[in-house]
């Protein structure tokens, strides 16, 4: 690998300065992907191994990350269990038959991975390609209970008041539910190493859903079977946006990273964790829309105030659409030119 901080930072090993990229870097903010969406439906740029390929390595090619994403999608993973997500214009994921019963839960299967998603596979090896061994590729996938939330819900959500009333009333058909998203995760990332990423991510984006009793419960449980399973073949990181209150428990685990969102300050991060990880963030990503110049003292303060070293820098969660290309610049080029 040609350019290892990326690696090394998730070692804890001692690096010049720490390694960048951006969650969602992979999309919606550049024009050449919006040139592709116009071509493409969503599920379309996911299922083409050239497109998803293409999409990863476009913020590469113009700002230099220090790590790439491949382009896909959590939802891919229900898809593969028999549950039908689409994609609908201004609404986002929706299933029109949401899971509501322990019957619901009985039809979904845990599947054959390279029948069903053999083609994000093709795509990682299009990608590692391309990458030409320049940086690592992560692979990703939501938390199970991320999946639950979209798949009771059906549809996005502020509350998700359906998917925690169904864990909350329905508990053995919640767990059986949470427990075949996991088996599905597990062999799924373990197919993603095998075809050559070299980090994953579990975003558990609506862990913050949950009050600290419920996240032990339907939650953290199954990202730590997942940690545990892929802990001898890649580095994985957790990013549970809103789980300030976990981190210390999280930061016990074989987890390689934690994420870390905009609301707690670095200090208590490293306070709650202990300084035993290596943690990931936290810049809000609305702070993109400052002026250039304020991102780049908000990045060094960043930096300094979690320490150059077992720290990736990165957003609190995933850049907006709206954020002008030459702030993406400024938030790259102050990490690259951190003294």
């Amino acid at each position: 690998m040609k350019n290892d901080l990326f690696l090394k930072a998730l070692k804890g090993e001692t690096v010049e300065r720490p390694p960048v990229w951006m969650m969602r870097q992979a999309g919606r903010y550049l024009p050449e992907f919006m040139a592709i969406r116009k071509k493409y439906d969503f599920f379309t740029r996911c299922q083409t191994p050239e497109l998803a390929a293409e999409i990863t390595v476009q913020p590469i090619r113009r700002y230099g990350m220090d790590a790439a994403i491949l382009f896909s999608d959590i939802l891919v993973i229900p898809q593969a269990m028999n549950i039908p997500f689409e994609m609908e214009e201004g609404l986002g994921p929706y299933l029109p038959n949401p899971i509501r019963s322990q019957k619901d839960v009985d039809q979904t299967v845990v599947p054959d991975i390279q029948e069903t998603l053999g083609y994000v596979m093709d795509a990682i090896k299009l990608t590692k390609e391309m990458l030409n061994n320049e940086i690592p590729l992560i692979g990703f996938a939501g938390s199970p209970w991320t999946i639950l939330c979209y798949c009771v819900q059906g549809q996005g959500s502020k509350t998700f008041d359906k998917a925690k009333e169904f864990c909350f009333t329905q508990p053995i058909a919640a767990h059986t539910l949470l427990q075949k998203i996991t088996d599905t995760t597990i062999a799924y990332l373990k197919e993603k190493v095998k075809a050559g990423v070299d980090v994953v991510q579990i975003f558990d984006s609506w862990g913050g859903m949950l009050s600290p009793v419920d996240y032990q419960e339907f939650s953290w449980k199954y990202i730590q079977q997942i940690i545990e399973a892929l802990k001898e073949s890649a580095p994985v990181i957790s990013f549970a946006k809103g789980c300030w209150y976990a981190l210390e428990e999280m930061s016990k685990s074989n987890v390689s990273a934690l994420g870390v969102d905009w609301t707690i300050s670095p200090q208590i991060a490293r306070k709650f964790t202990n300084n035993s990880v290596t943690l990931q963030g936290n810049l809000d990503p609305t702070r993109l829309l400052s002026p250039p110049k304020e991102i780049k003292r908000l990045v060094t303060q960043m930096i300094n105030d979690f320490g150059k070293d077992k720290y990736i820098v990165n957003l609190g969660h995933g850049i907006l659409p709206n954020i002008p290309l030459d702030h993406v610049q400024a938030f790259i080029d102050a990490v690259k030119e951190y003294k």
